[in-house]
């Protein structure tokens, strides 16, 4: 697999453009479009939030026949809670792609991410579509990646590429997300392509499974929203046969989608709203996977242990006491804890001044990882967070001025 610099970002039969079409009002870009050029198999994950947008329900539904050829996606408005008129616009919003694309409304999907319970102007909406078309290009992928951000410091790419059955195939993906994030899973938009040729249930398969590894180990705030997206397209314009559901090309191809998801899931939290730290918490040798990636995600998401990791303090109190109440078989008696390299925590009982000063240095770095051993089995997890600032309450105390 090799991994490409994201200036050469660009998959065979897809285009793509971003521009402002005027619903954020600081001129940013504010709408994408991406378009394949041929039928594309797809695949969708959404939000477990039982508050689904309009733009969500529209796509659940769509992804059910399996081919797409067309996305339109927009910040700056969620369409969350607009009832009817919500769901109108956002099939609106296909037909109108639809008509200036020359393809079938039910093979357009829509995204929107943004203020909950405000109306999309539709008018410039329909307009932004018309101009966003006449700019379609292969190259087009980073205004694309600007035109879905929000509160996003840095648009968010990956691409990588695989020989699998002597074609050389392409996986790329562009996503948004930096508040609202937390597991089922994560608050964010996300859109994969490749040109593998790919039916729509093994593509579904292999994308649950990169989910769970990526988007579904990542926290910030421990919030869910009500807009979570991910969208999978392949369209085959690689050539070759189709991959099957067992052998090394889908397990290449699973690398290749693995690796592209997880770039992105750290890439959100890198830009987590008011973020100073990214966090690696591993826990290792729990009773069964489950509950390994449970320790994980309390510890993750605990706000005492995110402000101590703000605050540089290795307070590994807070740590032990979240394992206590994740649910899970643990023994703080048996329990270790690390900051880096430093052995902070052994058998439940501190390990001393040296071992706090040596773990207060690590945590003095832009990346810190925190690993456990709760000494209870064999399984391990790692999820990804960041601290917890004064900026982070400042961004979401303003978001909507």
């Amino acid at each position: 697999m090799r991994i490409l610099d994201t200036k050469h970002f660009a998959v065979q039969g897809f285009k793509a453009w971003g521009i402002s079409s005027g619903i954020k009002k600081n001129e940013k870009k504010d709408l994408a479009i991406i378009y394949s050029e041929r039928e594309a198999a797809v695949a969708g994950v959404f939000t477990r939030n039982r508050v689904k947008a309009a733009p969500v329900l529209w796509d659940a539904a769509r992804v059910k026949s399996g081919k797409v050829r067309a996305i339109v996606a927009n910040s700056g408005c969620a369409n969350a809670c607009t009832g009817k008129r919500g769901l109108t616009d956002a099939r609106a919003t296909a037909e109108t792609a639809a008509r200036e694309l020359g393809i079938k409304t039910d093979t357009v999907l829509v995204a929107s991410t943004g203020v909950i319970g405000e109306f999309l102007p539709m008018a410039k909406v329909q307009t932004g579509i018309s101009t966003a078309v006449g700019l379609l290009t292969n190259t087009g992928w980073e205004q694309a990646a600007e035109a879905i951000m929000t509160t996003d410091m840095f648009p968010k790419m990956t691409v990588v590429q695989e020989e699998i059955g002597g074609k050389t195939i392409t996986v790329a993906g562009i996503a948004k997300g930096s508040g609202m994030i937390h597991p089922n899973m994560a608050t964010m938009l996300c859109f994969i392509m490749t040109d593998a040729a790919l039916s729509s249930p093994l593509l579904r398969k292999a994308l649950l499974a990169s989910t769970e590894r990526s988007f579904n180990a990542i926290t910030v705030d421990g919030d869910t929203s009500t807009n979570d997206t991910i969208l999978c397209l392949a369209n085959g314009a690689a050539g070759g046969r189709k991959i099957g559901p067992s052998g090394k090309e889908f397990k290449k191809f699973q690398s290749c989608l693995d690796a592209v998801a997880v770039s992105l899931a750290r890439q959100v939290v890198r830009d987590g709203e008011g973020a100073t730290k990214f966090v690696e918490i591993e826990v290792r040798n729990a009773k069964n996977p489950g509950e390994a990636k449970r320790a994980a995600e309390t510890v993750a998401r605990s706000s005492l242990v995110k402000t101590a990791l703000f605050g540089e303090d290795a307070n590994w109190g807070r740590i032990i006491a979240a394992l206590g109440y994740a649910g899970i078989d643990m023994d703080e008696t048996k329990t270790d804890i690390y900051i880096g390299k430093a052995k902070l925590v052994d058998r439940g009982l501190g390990a001393g001044k040296a071992a706090e000063r040596e773990a207060a240095l690590a945590l003095k770095q832009r990346e810190i990882q925190i690993s456990i051993d709760l000494h209870k089995g064999k399984a391990k997890a790692a999820v990804w967070t960041c601290d917890l600032s004064c900026e982070y309450v400042k961004i979401n105390a303003a978001y909507r001025s």
